[in-house]
This record gives C-alpha cells, sequence and structure tokens, in this order.
C-alpha cells in the first residue's frame, strides 16, 4: 500500500472527512492556531476559546452565511456566537462551547473511510481536559501554514455557499432569532411542570389525544424552543415520547395552535400564578393572546421553513379529542356570553378563526 506524507492526509481530511458542518473546517484552523502558541499540551478551555474565535470571526461580519446544510437549524457556535451579543459573558461563552461544541468534531475529524492510518495523526486529547498536538501538526505548521488556511477558508466557503442555496430566506430567519435571543433564558428541567399540566391538559397527550396513563411524558415545547429560547408555561404541553419523537422541532399544524390557544384561556379563567405570567407575555385580553400567539406562529415558520411541516401523528382527527372538544366548547360559550353583552351587531363563529 502506498505511504502518504501527513500534508496529504492533511488535505484529505479536508475534503473528505466525515463531518457535514464547517465544524472540520473551524477545528482545522483551530489547530493550526493553537501550533503558534509552541505547547504540544493545550488545556481545553484554550482549545475552546480559540474555537470560539475562529466563528467569532467568521460570524462576525453583517450578514452570515448558514454553517448546516439545513438552514433552518443553527449550530451551537452559532447560537453562542449570537448570544454573546446580547448577554453571554466570554467566560460562559467558552464554557458552553467546551461542553457542547466538541463532542462530535474533535472525535470524527480525522476519522477516513477505512482508513485507520491517520488516526491520532495530529492531535491526541483526553475529553475535557486537554489536546495534545502532535509533530505531523507542527510540520505542517512551520511549512505549509499560509496554503493549508487558504484552503480551509476556500472549503469554508464553498459548504457556506451550498448550505445557502438549499436553505430558505437565512436573513429573515437571523433578523427573527435576534428578537427571542435578547430575552433567550437557558434550558430547564421541566419535570416539576407536569403535575400543573396535567390539570390543565387531563392525563392525555396533546398531540394524538390518547392517554398518558401508561407512557413516557414528555413536557414539549409546541412551538420550538430552539426558536424561542425560553420555557414559558404558555408553550408547554404533555405528550408521549413517541409523539414528541415524531414531532420534533417541526412546524405544527394551525389545530394545535389553536388547541394551545384554548388551553391558555382555560388558564386564564383561574387563581393560578401562572395567569399573571401569561398575560404579561402574551397580553391583557383574550384577543391579544390570540394575536400574540400567531405572531410567534408565524416567526416560527420564517425561521423553520415551511417545508418542515407536522400535522400531528397517523389517524389523530382534531374533532373526534374529546379534551379538545372541551376547550373549543368552554371557549365558545364564553365567548358568546361576553358578546351577548358588549354588542347585539357582533355574530360569533362557531369555530376559531386564525
Amino acid at each position: 500500500m502506498e505511504k502518504f506524507s501527513s500534508e496529504e492526509y492533511w488535505k484529505a481530511i479536508i475534503l473528505y472527512g466525515l463531518n457535514a458542518s464547517t465544524y472540520k473546517i473551524a477545528f482545522g484552523k483551530t489547530l493550526l492556531a493553537l501550533c503558534g502558541q509552541q505547547k504540544h499540551k493545550i488545556s481545553w478551555e484554550s482549545l475552546s476559546r480559540e474555537f470560539l474565535n475562529q466563528y467569532q470571526i467568521r460570524l462576525g461580519i453583517d450578514k452570515p452565511m448558514p454553517q448546516l446544510d439545513n438552514s433552518s437549524r443553527k449550530t451551537v457556535m452559532e447560537r453562542v456566537v449570537d448570544s454573546m451579543k446580547f448577554n453571554m459573558s466570554l467566560d460562559h461563552a467558552i464554557d458552553e462551547v467546551g461542553k457542547n461544541a466538541f463532542g462530535d468534531v474533535i472525535h470524527r475529524f480525522d476519522n477516513l473511510a477505512g482508513i485507520n492510518d491517520v488516526k491520532g495523526m495530529f492531535y491526541r486529547f483526553q475529553d475535557g481536559k486537554f489536546i495534545e498536538l502532535t509533530d505531523n501538526l507542527f510540520l505542517i505548521h512551520s511549512k505549509n501554514l499560509a496554503e493549508v488556511v487558504d484552503e480551509l477558508d476556500a472549503r469554508w466557503s464553498l459548504l457556506e455557499g451550498a448550505f445557502s442555496m438549499i436553505g430558505h430566506d437565512y436573513e429573515l430567519s437571523n433578523d427573527i432569532r435576534s428578537i427571542y435571543l435578547e430575552n433567550a433564558t437557558e434550558r430547564k428541567n421541566l419535570t416539576s411542570q407536569i403535575p400543573f399540566l396535567q390539570g390543565y391538559q387531563g392525563n392525555v397527550c396533546f398531540y394524538c389525544g390518547e392517554s398518558l396513563a401508561s407512557a413516557a411524558t414528555h413536557v414539549d415545547h409546541v412551538l420550538p424552543r430552539q426558536v424561542l429560547l425560553n420555557d414559558e408555561i404558555w408553550n408547554l404541553v404533555l405528550s408521549h415520547d413517541h409523539c414528541n419523537t415524531s414531532k420534533l422541532d417541526s412546524i405544527v399544524g394551525i389545530h394545535y395552535i389553536e388547541k394551545l390557544y384554548r388551553r391558555n384561556e382555560n388558564i386564564m379563567r383561574s387563581n393560578h400564578p401562572w395567569k399573571k405570567k401569561i398575560e404579561m407575555t402574551l397580553g391583557s385580553t383574550s384577543e391579544k393572546r390570540k394575536m400574540k400567539l400567531m405572531w410567534h406562529y408565524e416567526n416560527v415558520k420564517n425561521v423553520i421553513g415551511r417545508n418542515h411541516y407536522w400535522g400531528g401523528v397517523k389517524d389523530y382527527i382534531p374533532e373526534k379529542d374529546p379534551f379538545y372538544r372541551k376547550f373549543i366548547s368552554q371557549a365558545t360559550l364564553k365567548t358568546q356570553s361576553r358578546e351577548s353583552k358588549t354588542t347585539s351587531r357582533t355574530t360569533h363563529q362557531n369555530h376559531f378563526d386564525f
């Protein structure tokens, strides 16, 4: 078998390595930048800091390009860089990168299909502790630095261009995400909300209408958390694990938004402390809450892309969901009563009009 040089192996990794996002390119640039420290053993914090630096440079422009082939989603690095523009400190960002950005790329960067010789050729590492750079990497750094950096930049641009062509309106998506980033919160453990949600949902799955009694119960965000970036109660429901897995981060059908609205209005008729929170977040009147919910829904559709639609689990029919009918009937009766008192000229619709 022909023996290849370290430079040839490096180029093969950049061109054919097993990584579909831009992480591989950024990691290659990170390795070369770390060589400039003239140290073989680098702390995990320093590794994370330099990886973050590469993305800050790349995404620091006015109109950054998508970093995944699914441009409706964002990589961890995109979310970290965006968050730093608002309320995330540098130390917090470095910690986030170290914990969540290397799980894939550091293990797969030097994977070439069926070729074992390259594994460990340029670095060795211990998760969360350190990375150790090899002489082969320092050789590339000393001999061909300008050339390999140019190749990495060209490859990065090529990937971004390909991702933008298969995506939707990335600029609009970024503008909308910025709205939610300003008030973003860290993900919480939501299991404590299950008893409360059961009280307003019954012991049935929000998405299929079947009992939750004999299945694992998930607390799910109806509108994807990856867009809204919060865990507000108005957007949380209980579901089966398989229904949640089927839905993932897709856009739900409008009937689920109607059902969510009705559920929230049930909460507003209670004296639970969350009533005030929903009022502050969505609005002081039913009409304002409807409009605000639809505003969020339209934002999510623009970010996720309308091709990522999920109408519900197979055989689910909203009109046959007893809890759904309960929402509709209660809200209809209340609306009819209110409207009959305020004006005789208003004609009430039989269903909620989105």
